[in-house]
């Protein structure tokens, strides 16, 4: 599929596939999106000091980029599965480090340029693996249980089959009491599926362009 590289409204990039009509990021603003989505309301909301985090939609990498510089005194392993990765041409024209801090960039190449289904240490205290795969054959078994889940998949009227009960059920099953899940997306029909597949979820305030979002937790 074709991407193209796009400026959102807080300077950040983004990529937009045309024969999805859809956009990897809110146009409204990247790394303002996924701040007040994944981390402000994922990452800064789990009390653990050791998280396994795993995100479906790796993407252009900017939320585990994000993870790493808002991670404090936590020590991370990052799952993230991703269909479709980027490849160099793509990710290195990003400047979503460069917006950041400096030091960040190398940590960002690293991130991108690291093989595949197989674990990096990034930061002393941050060990990313990157999952070549389709979520709705992976066994997530193989995996550490979950703490908290990022779920970035393209919009359900674009991508249907990830925001099936199915994926959610597979995903509860593998996460830990009290586990953090959150997603952009506000849909009632999804926020229904995920209580019938064992998390909590709630409705809370979305980021800039988006009303809400959805936030819940693994109940037992």
């Amino acid at each position: 599929m074709e991407r193209k590289i796009i400026l959102t409204a807080d300077g950040s990039h983004t990529l937009f596939v045309p024969e999805l009509d859809e956009h990897f990021h809110s146009v409204h603003g990247a790394i303002q999106e996924s701040m007040h989505v994944f981390i402000q309301n994922g990452l800064n909301a789990s009390t653990k000091k050791e998280l396994c985090i795993f995100e479906v939609g790796f993407g252009t990498g900017l939320n585990a980029l994000l993870t790493l510089a808002n991670q404090d005194e936590k020590h991370i392993r990052y799952f993230s599965i991703e269909k479709y990765p980027l490849n160099e041409a793509e990710y290195s024209k990003l400047n979503f480090a460069n917006l950041l801090s400096e030091e960040l960039a190398g940590k960002f190449q690293k991130m991108h340029a690291g093989s595949w289904n197989q674990p990096h240490l990034i930061a002393p205290n941050f060990e990313l693996t990157k999952l070549n795969s389709d979520l709705t054959t992976f066994n997530v078994s193989s995996l550490p249980t979950f703490d908290l889940i990022y779920f970035d998949a393209f919009a359900p009227n674009k991508q249907a089959d990830m925001w099936s009960e199915d994926i959610f059920r597979k995903l509860a099953s593998h996460t830990n009491f009290g586990g953090i899940f959150v997603t952009y997306c506000a849909q009632g029909e999804v926020r229904r599926k995920l209580i019938r597949s064992g998390f909590n979820m709630k409705r809370i305030p979305g980021p800039p362009g988006k009303k809400e979002m959805l936030f819940g937790e693994k109940m037992e």
